[in-house]
């Protein structure tokens, strides 16, 4: 029993004694406050150099700037000549408006021919310049020079139905005036036969004369008042025959002038088989080929004229001292080695989204400003004739809002 006590003990001896963890000790509040301060003027110190280190830094600098007097020298003059320099640059530039917002643009066609027809000729090529006036296609003319030897024809039938009538009315003319004449006549023979009737009519009542003298005589008168209303008729429908020859004579007239119009049509369509160009240009998207059927209207080629501009789209903020005829240099994209001048023309009344097929409606929705651009229409005085340059080429404008001398060239004049 001993023992076992023993041996119990030894191996308590032999156990290390296990104790409970203890929990970390946590700063109370008031510490905390009270050691920030006590760190943040730690690191201040240790962040601020020591009167001795500002002292030694500016020896260091001192001294850097006596061991190099030219390179400091040196760079004091390049800092006023770079403020100069820039000062001038701002100076000059203010005297400018430019935008890369600006393309070439024209009014260019397409040219469709009049009439319909099988094309015989294309005397052109693609981007050909054309005078105005040049043969751009040829159409077969062959009926429409039959149209128009019809139409002669027609022409100088009516001109000879006219003659017909101008023909009839001399001699209805020459009727009327043999009418007249025997209306005279029979008025001058009832005249005698009125005066025969009175005096046998006076010598039968007092007996000189017979009734039979006076009965003859009296008959004669009657015979011709007759003759003269017969006369008189026929003179009437003479002149009415004339008048209604005057009337056919209006209508051959008309006709003629109808075949007339005719002929000038059939000779206009002759004319519209040379499809021409109206101004001198160039031929664009050539379509048209020999022996293509081409009707009324249907585009054979886009034609560009000689005459272009350029149109640039300046902010509106741009605008406040452009004004027609200021004086424009261009440069333009596809050839930068050349500059071409020109002059504002116009600027347009209105922003360029005010003209649009779906203008801008500001009055729905959120309302966010933004700068509009307005086109203004730069013409040119030197367009580039040896080189492709038409519509849609990119150009970069800059326009000399200021004409007076700016400080830069002031003094280039000076030296």
């Amino acid at each position: 029993m001993a023992s076992d006590i023993e041996d119990q003990e030894s191996v308590g001896q032999s156990l290390p004694e296990v104790l409970p963890p203890r929990s970390p000790q946590i700063p109370s509040v008031p510490a905390i406050v009270e050691r920030q301060p006590r760190e943040a003027e730690q690191r201040q110190e240790q962040e601020q150099p020591s009167v001795p280190d500002r002292a030694e830094a500016d020896e260091v600098h001192a001294g850097w700037l006596r061991r190099h007097p030219v390179t400091s020298v040196a760079a004091s003059v390049l800092a006023v000549v770079a403020a100069g320099l820039g000062y001038l640059y701002l100076d000059y530039a203010g005297h400018f408006e430019t935008t890369d917002d600006a393309f070439v643009a024209a009014r260019q066609f397409s040219i469709a021919p009049q009439v319909p027809g099988y094309v015989t000729a294309v005397p052109v090529t693609d981007n050909q310049h054309v005078a105005a006036g040049g043969t751009v296609a040829r159409i077969d003319d062959r009926n429409y020079r039959i149209a128009l030897a019809q139409a002669q024809a027609q022409v100088e039938a009516a001109q000879a139905s006219v003659q017909n009538i101008d023909a009839q009315i001399d001699g209805q003319q020459a009727q009327i005036d043999a009418s007249q004449a025997q209306v005279a006549q029979a008025q001058a023979a009832l005249v005698f036969a009125q005066q025969q009737a009175t005096r046998f009519q006076h010598l039968a009542q007092t007996g000189y004369g017979t009734v039979q003298n006076d009965q003859q005589f009296s008959s004669q008168l009657r015979q011709q008042q007759a003759t003269l209303a017969s006369t008189q008729a026929a003179l009437k429908v003479a002149q009415r025959q004339l008048s209604s020859l005057k009337a056919q004579r209006s209508t051959a007239v008309a006709n003629v002038a109808q075949s007339q119009a005719q002929r000038d049509q059939a000779q206009l369509n002759l004319s519209y088989t040379n499809v021409t160009a109206d101004q001198a240009g160039r031929v664009v998207a050539l379509g048209a080929a020999v022996g293509q059927f081409a009707s009324q209207g249907t585009a054979l080629t886009m034609f560009v004229p000689d005459e272009i501009w350029v149109t640039a789209n300046y902010k509106e903020t741009q605008l406040d001292a452009m004004r027609p005829g200021q004086k424009v240099t261009l440069h333009i994209d596809a050839y930068p080695e050349r500059n071409i001048h020109g002059h504002v023309a116009s600027v347009q009344p209105g922003s360029g989204t005010a003209f649009s097929l779906l203008p801008a409606e500001n009055a729905t929705g959120n309302y966010v400003k933004i700068v509009q651009r307005v086109p203004v229409k730069i013409v040119l005085d030197n367009p580039p004739s040896d080189v492709a340059f038409g519509p849609g080429m990119s150009v970069v404008p800059t326009v000399r809002t200021d004409p007076s001398p700016s400080l830069a060239e002031r003094l280039r004049n000076w030296l």
